[in-house]
Protein backbone atom coordinates (compact mmCIF):
# COMPACT_ATOMS: atom_id res chain seq x y z
CA UNK A 1 0.00 0.00 0.00
CA UNK A 2 1.35 3.40 -0.95
CA UNK A 3 2.51 5.78 1.72
CA UNK A 4 0.96 9.23 2.18
CA UNK A 5 2.80 11.91 0.23
CA UNK A 6 2.76 15.70 0.10
CA UNK A 7 0.45 15.79 3.09
CA UNK A 8 -2.38 14.09 1.20
CA UNK A 9 -3.80 10.94 2.79
CA UNK A 10 -4.25 7.66 1.03
CA UNK A 11 -7.92 6.68 0.73
CA UNK A 12 -8.09 3.00 -0.23
CA UNK A 13 -11.22 2.37 -2.33
CA UNK A 14 -11.49 -1.36 -2.76
CA UNK A 15 -13.50 -2.97 -5.52
CA UNK A 16 -15.50 -6.18 -5.32
CA UNK A 17 -12.44 -8.19 -6.35
CA UNK A 18 -10.36 -6.94 -3.43
CA UNK A 19 -12.74 -6.96 -0.49
CA UNK A 20 -11.50 -6.54 3.07
CA UNK A 21 -11.01 -9.95 4.65
CA UNK A 22 -13.96 -9.63 7.03
CA UNK A 23 -16.26 -8.91 4.07
CA UNK A 24 -14.86 -11.77 2.01
CA UNK A 25 -15.79 -14.31 4.67
CA UNK A 26 -19.24 -12.75 5.09
CA UNK A 27 -19.81 -12.82 1.31
CA UNK A 28 -19.14 -16.57 1.22
CA UNK A 29 -21.74 -17.19 3.93
CA UNK A 30 -24.73 -15.91 1.95
CA UNK A 31 -25.16 -14.28 -1.41
CA UNK A 32 -27.62 -11.42 -1.23
CA UNK A 33 -29.85 -10.11 -3.99
CA UNK A 34 -27.89 -7.40 -5.85
CA UNK A 35 -30.22 -6.75 -8.77
CA UNK A 36 -33.19 -5.17 -7.07
CA UNK A 37 -34.93 -2.30 -8.81
CA UNK A 38 -36.77 -1.54 -5.56
CA UNK A 39 -33.71 -0.14 -3.77
CA UNK A 40 -32.99 3.59 -3.97
CA UNK A 41 -30.01 5.52 -2.61
CA UNK A 42 -30.19 9.27 -2.06
CA UNK A 43 -27.33 11.44 -0.84
CA UNK A 44 -27.59 14.49 1.36
CA UNK A 45 -25.03 17.29 1.17
CA UNK A 46 -22.99 16.32 4.26
CA UNK A 47 -20.70 13.72 2.67
CA UNK A 48 -21.42 13.32 -1.07
CA UNK A 49 -18.03 11.74 -1.79
CA UNK A 50 -18.74 8.80 0.51
CA UNK A 51 -22.24 8.46 -0.93
CA UNK A 52 -20.78 8.14 -4.45
CA UNK A 53 -18.35 5.47 -3.25
CA UNK A 54 -21.17 3.49 -1.62
CA UNK A 55 -23.25 3.65 -4.79
CA UNK A 56 -20.23 2.61 -6.89
CA UNK A 57 -19.59 -0.41 -4.68
CA UNK A 58 -23.24 -1.43 -4.88
CA UNK A 59 -23.37 -0.98 -8.64
CA UNK A 60 -26.19 1.56 -8.37
CA UNK A 61 -26.71 5.17 -9.36
CA UNK A 62 -27.52 7.72 -6.69
CA UNK A 63 -31.14 8.82 -6.88
CA UNK A 64 -31.93 12.21 -8.38
CA UNK A 65 -32.68 14.76 -5.68
CA UNK A 66 -32.60 18.55 -5.53
CA UNK A 67 -31.44 20.05 -2.21
CA UNK A 68 -31.09 23.78 -1.69
CA UNK A 69 -30.08 25.71 1.41
CA UNK A 70 -31.15 29.33 1.65
CA UNK A 71 -29.47 32.18 3.50
CA UNK A 72 -32.21 32.30 6.14
CA UNK A 73 -31.51 28.66 7.09
CA UNK A 74 -34.46 27.17 5.19
CA UNK A 75 -33.78 23.86 3.42
CA UNK A 76 -35.60 22.77 0.27
CA UNK A 77 -35.68 19.10 -0.79
CA UNK A 78 -37.34 17.74 -3.94
CA UNK A 79 -37.18 14.11 -5.08
CA UNK A 80 -36.74 13.98 -8.85
CA UNK A 81 -37.70 10.35 -9.34
CA UNK A 82 -40.37 8.01 -8.01
CA UNK A 83 -39.77 6.09 -4.76
CA UNK A 84 -43.26 4.59 -4.47
CA UNK A 85 -43.00 1.08 -3.01
CA UNK A 86 -39.20 1.26 -2.77
CA UNK A 87 -36.71 0.62 0.03
CA UNK A 88 -35.04 4.03 0.34
CA UNK A 89 -31.68 4.59 2.01
CA UNK A 90 -30.79 8.21 2.84
CA UNK A 91 -27.04 8.79 3.11
CA UNK A 92 -26.63 11.79 5.39
CA UNK A 93 -24.16 11.76 8.31
CA UNK A 94 -25.09 14.21 11.06
CA UNK A 95 -21.57 15.62 11.18
CA UNK A 96 -20.77 19.30 11.84
CA UNK A 97 -22.70 21.49 11.31
CA UNK A 98 -24.92 18.99 13.14
CA UNK A 99 -28.13 21.03 13.33
CA UNK A 100 -28.21 21.86 9.62
CA UNK A 101 -27.37 18.31 8.52
CA UNK A 102 -29.90 16.79 10.89
CA UNK A 103 -32.60 19.18 9.64
CA UNK A 104 -31.74 18.24 6.05
CA UNK A 105 -32.05 14.54 6.92
CA UNK A 106 -35.42 15.18 8.57
CA UNK A 107 -36.76 16.91 5.45
CA UNK A 108 -35.39 14.14 3.20
CA UNK A 109 -37.19 11.52 5.30
CA UNK A 110 -40.43 13.51 5.17
CA UNK A 111 -40.17 13.90 1.38
CA UNK A 112 -39.74 10.13 0.94
CA UNK A 113 -42.63 9.38 3.31
CA UNK A 114 -44.92 11.74 1.37
CA UNK A 115 -43.82 10.06 -1.88
CA UNK A 116 -45.01 6.67 -0.54
CA UNK A 117 -41.66 4.95 -0.06
CA UNK A 118 -42.16 1.46 1.35
CA UNK A 119 -39.28 1.66 3.87
CA UNK A 120 -36.97 4.54 4.77
CA UNK A 121 -33.56 3.91 6.36
CA UNK A 122 -31.46 6.81 7.62
CA UNK A 123 -27.77 6.00 7.13
CA UNK A 124 -25.82 8.23 9.49
CA UNK A 125 -22.86 8.19 11.84
CA UNK A 126 -23.20 8.05 15.58
CA UNK A 127 -20.92 10.52 17.32
CA UNK A 128 -23.81 12.29 19.03
CA UNK A 129 -23.91 11.75 22.78
CA UNK A 130 -25.58 14.60 24.65
CA UNK A 131 -28.20 15.15 21.95
CA UNK A 132 -28.72 11.45 21.17
CA UNK A 133 -32.31 11.39 22.40
CA UNK A 134 -33.17 14.48 20.35
CA UNK A 135 -31.61 12.98 17.23
CA UNK A 136 -33.53 9.74 17.78
CA UNK A 137 -36.83 11.60 18.19
CA UNK A 138 -36.32 13.76 15.09
CA UNK A 139 -35.43 10.81 12.84
CA UNK A 140 -38.30 8.69 14.17
CA UNK A 141 -40.94 11.42 14.08
CA UNK A 142 -39.93 12.37 10.54
CA UNK A 143 -41.03 8.92 9.42
CA UNK A 144 -37.90 6.74 9.15
CA UNK A 145 -38.47 3.00 9.59
CA UNK A 146 -34.88 2.11 10.40
CA UNK A 147 -31.48 3.61 11.23
CA UNK A 148 -28.07 2.39 10.09
CA UNK A 149 -25.40 4.07 12.24
CA UNK A 150 -21.61 3.88 12.36
CA UNK A 151 -19.86 3.59 15.73
CA UNK A 152 -22.42 5.19 18.02
CA UNK A 153 -20.58 7.14 20.72
CA UNK A 154 -22.51 5.48 23.52
CA UNK A 155 -24.07 2.06 23.00
CA UNK A 156 -26.91 3.01 25.35
CA UNK A 157 -28.04 5.61 22.78
CA UNK A 158 -29.54 2.80 20.68
CA UNK A 159 -32.21 2.52 23.36
CA UNK A 160 -33.41 6.04 22.54
CA UNK A 161 -34.77 4.84 19.21
CA UNK A 162 -38.24 3.34 18.88
CA UNK A 163 -37.32 1.88 15.48
CA UNK A 164 -34.74 -0.82 14.57
CA UNK A 165 -31.10 0.28 14.62
CA UNK A 166 -28.28 -1.52 12.79
CA UNK A 167 -25.02 -0.56 14.50
CA UNK A 168 -22.04 -0.88 12.14
CA UNK A 169 -18.53 -1.09 13.60
CA UNK A 170 -15.98 0.62 11.40
CA UNK A 171 -13.09 -0.68 13.52
CA UNK A 172 -12.94 -3.68 11.18
CA UNK A 173 -11.78 -1.44 8.33
CA UNK A 174 -9.01 -0.08 10.56
CA UNK A 175 -8.08 -3.57 11.78
CA UNK A 176 -7.80 -4.79 8.20
CA UNK A 177 -5.48 -1.90 7.36
CA UNK A 178 -3.29 -2.48 10.42
CA UNK A 179 -3.02 -6.16 9.51
CA UNK A 180 -1.62 -5.14 6.12
CA UNK A 181 1.25 -3.33 7.87
CA UNK A 182 2.59 -6.65 9.20
CA UNK A 183 3.63 -5.34 12.59
CA UNK A 184 4.95 -8.18 14.74
CA UNK A 185 2.18 -9.18 17.15
CA UNK A 186 4.69 -9.40 20.03
CA UNK A 187 5.45 -5.71 19.55
CA UNK A 188 1.85 -4.51 19.71
CA UNK A 189 -0.04 -2.93 22.60
CA UNK A 190 -3.47 -1.35 22.30
CA UNK A 191 -4.02 1.78 24.39
CA UNK A 192 -7.24 3.37 25.60
CA UNK A 193 -6.72 7.16 25.83
CA UNK A 194 -9.04 7.31 28.85
CA UNK A 195 -10.84 5.03 31.28
CA UNK A 196 -14.16 5.51 29.48
CA UNK A 197 -12.84 3.85 26.34
CA UNK A 198 -11.51 0.67 27.97
CA UNK A 199 -14.27 -1.62 26.67
CA UNK A 200 -13.75 -0.36 23.12
CA UNK A 201 -9.97 -0.77 23.32
CA UNK A 202 -10.25 -4.23 24.89
CA UNK A 203 -12.49 -5.44 22.05
CA UNK A 204 -10.10 -3.91 19.50
CA UNK A 205 -7.08 -5.56 21.15
CA UNK A 206 -8.75 -8.98 21.11
CA UNK A 207 -9.25 -8.71 17.34
CA UNK A 208 -5.72 -7.37 16.83
CA UNK A 209 -3.79 -10.59 17.54
CA UNK A 210 -5.14 -10.54 21.12
CA UNK A 211 -2.68 -7.73 21.89
CA UNK A 212 -2.11 -6.59 25.49
CA UNK A 213 -3.99 -3.55 26.77
CA UNK A 214 -2.75 -0.33 28.37
CA UNK A 215 -4.84 2.52 29.78
CA UNK A 216 -4.12 6.23 30.19
CA UNK A 217 -5.62 7.21 33.53
CA UNK A 218 -6.28 10.94 33.99
CA UNK A 219 -6.99 12.29 37.45
CA UNK A 220 -7.51 15.71 38.98
CA UNK A 221 -7.14 15.67 42.73
CA UNK A 222 -8.68 19.05 43.46
CA UNK A 223 -9.78 22.42 42.12
CA UNK A 224 -7.03 24.47 40.51
CA UNK A 225 -4.76 21.41 40.60
CA UNK A 226 -3.07 20.27 37.39
CA UNK A 227 -4.32 17.08 35.79
CA UNK A 228 -2.15 14.04 36.56
CA UNK A 229 -1.76 11.31 33.92
CA UNK A 230 -0.73 7.78 34.78
CA UNK A 231 -0.21 4.76 32.56
CA UNK A 232 -1.64 1.38 33.46
CA UNK A 233 0.25 -1.27 31.51
CA UNK A 234 3.61 -1.68 29.78
CA UNK A 235 4.48 0.07 26.50
CA UNK A 236 8.29 0.07 26.67
CA UNK A 237 9.77 -0.70 23.23
CA UNK A 238 6.27 -1.43 21.94
CA UNK A 239 4.22 -0.19 18.99
CA UNK A 240 1.31 1.52 20.76
CA UNK A 241 -2.04 1.71 18.95
CA UNK A 242 -4.36 4.27 20.54
CA UNK A 243 -8.05 3.64 19.81
CA UNK A 244 -11.05 5.96 20.15
CA UNK A 245 -14.39 6.40 18.39
CA UNK A 246 -13.68 10.03 17.46
CA UNK A 247 -11.02 12.71 17.59
CA UNK A 248 -12.35 16.21 18.19
CA UNK A 249 -9.71 18.69 19.39
CA UNK A 250 -7.19 15.83 19.91
CA UNK A 251 -6.27 17.10 23.38
CA UNK A 252 -6.79 13.79 25.18
CA UNK A 253 -5.14 11.57 22.59
CA UNK A 254 -2.16 13.93 22.13
CA UNK A 255 -1.47 14.10 25.87
CA UNK A 256 -1.78 10.34 26.01
CA UNK A 257 0.70 9.92 23.16
CA UNK A 258 3.21 12.17 24.91
CA UNK A 259 2.92 9.99 28.01
CA UNK A 260 3.43 6.83 25.95
CA UNK A 261 6.66 8.23 24.52
CA UNK A 262 7.81 9.13 28.03
CA UNK A 263 7.15 5.54 29.06
CA UNK A 264 9.33 4.23 26.23
CA UNK A 265 6.92 3.42 23.39
CA UNK A 266 8.78 2.88 20.10
CA UNK A 267 5.97 4.15 17.88
CA UNK A 268 2.48 5.52 18.51
CA UNK A 269 -0.47 5.17 16.14
CA UNK A 270 -3.80 6.95 16.61
CA UNK A 271 -6.95 5.26 15.28
CA UNK A 272 -10.54 6.53 15.24
CA UNK A 273 -13.70 6.29 13.17
CA UNK A 274 -14.98 9.87 13.24
CA UNK A 275 -12.42 12.57 12.36
CA UNK A 276 -14.15 15.69 13.71
CA UNK A 277 -10.84 17.60 13.81
CA UNK A 278 -11.91 20.80 15.58
CA UNK A 279 -9.07 23.32 16.05
CA UNK A 280 -6.35 22.86 17.20
CA UNK A 281 -6.53 19.14 16.35
CA UNK A 282 -4.36 19.32 13.23
CA UNK A 283 -1.51 21.03 15.08
CA UNK A 284 -1.63 18.46 17.86
CA UNK A 285 -1.78 15.48 15.53
CA UNK A 286 0.96 16.61 13.13
CA UNK A 287 3.61 17.68 15.67
CA UNK A 288 5.59 14.42 15.57
CA UNK A 289 3.91 12.46 18.36
CA UNK A 290 2.27 9.98 15.98
CA UNK A 291 3.78 7.62 13.45
CA UNK A 292 0.41 7.60 11.71
CA UNK A 293 -3.11 8.91 12.35
CA UNK A 294 -5.65 6.47 10.90
CA UNK A 295 -9.27 7.59 10.49
CA UNK A 296 -12.24 6.74 8.28
CA UNK A 297 -14.26 8.92 5.95
CA UNK A 298 -17.56 8.86 7.88
CA UNK A 299 -16.86 12.59 8.21
CA UNK A 300 -15.23 14.28 5.20
CA UNK A 301 -11.74 15.61 5.94
CA UNK A 302 -11.17 18.99 4.31
CA UNK A 303 -8.08 19.15 2.11
CA UNK A 304 -6.73 22.00 4.25
CA UNK A 305 -6.60 19.53 7.15
CA UNK A 306 -4.37 16.97 5.39
CA UNK A 307 -1.00 16.33 6.98
CA UNK A 308 1.75 13.77 6.20
CA UNK A 309 0.87 11.32 8.99
CA UNK A 310 -2.83 11.16 8.06
CA UNK A 311 -4.39 8.09 6.45
CA UNK A 312 -8.11 8.08 5.63
CA UNK A 313 -9.78 4.70 5.08
CA UNK A 314 -13.02 4.37 3.18
CA UNK A 315 -16.01 2.64 4.81
CA UNK A 316 -17.96 2.62 1.54
CA UNK A 317 -17.71 -1.15 1.02
CA UNK A 318 -18.73 -1.84 4.61
CA UNK A 319 -21.80 0.40 4.39
CA UNK A 320 -22.67 -0.81 0.90
CA UNK A 321 -22.59 -4.44 2.01
CA UNK A 322 -24.70 -3.62 5.06
CA UNK A 323 -27.29 -1.79 2.95
CA UNK A 324 -27.62 -4.82 0.66
CA UNK A 325 -28.16 -7.06 3.67
CA UNK A 326 -30.74 -4.80 5.28
CA UNK A 327 -32.61 -4.60 1.99
CA UNK A 328 -32.51 -8.38 1.55
CA UNK A 329 -33.43 -9.12 5.20
CA UNK A 330 -30.09 -10.86 5.76
CA UNK A 331 -28.03 -10.88 8.94
CA UNK A 332 -25.91 -7.76 9.43
CA UNK A 333 -24.06 -8.96 12.53
CA UNK A 334 -22.59 -11.91 10.62
CA UNK A 335 -20.45 -9.45 8.63
CA UNK A 336 -18.37 -8.81 11.74
CA UNK A 337 -17.96 -12.37 13.00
Amino acid sequence: MAEPSNGKPIVPILNQRTLPKFLESARVEKTVNRNSTRLKLFSGTANPALSKEIAWYMGLELGKINIKRFADGEIYVQLQESVRGCDVFLLQPTCPPVNENLMELEIMIDACRRASAKNITAVTQGRESIAAKLVANIITEAGANRVLACDIHSGQAIGYFDIPVDHVYCEHVILDYLASKRICSNDLVVVSPDVGGVARARAFAKKLSDAPLAIVDKRRYGHNVAEVMNLIGDVKDKVAVMVDDMIDTAGTIAKGAALLHQEGAREVYACCTHAVFSPPAIERLSNGLFQEVIVTNTIPVAEKNYFPQLTVLSVANLLGETIWRVHDDCSVSSIFQ
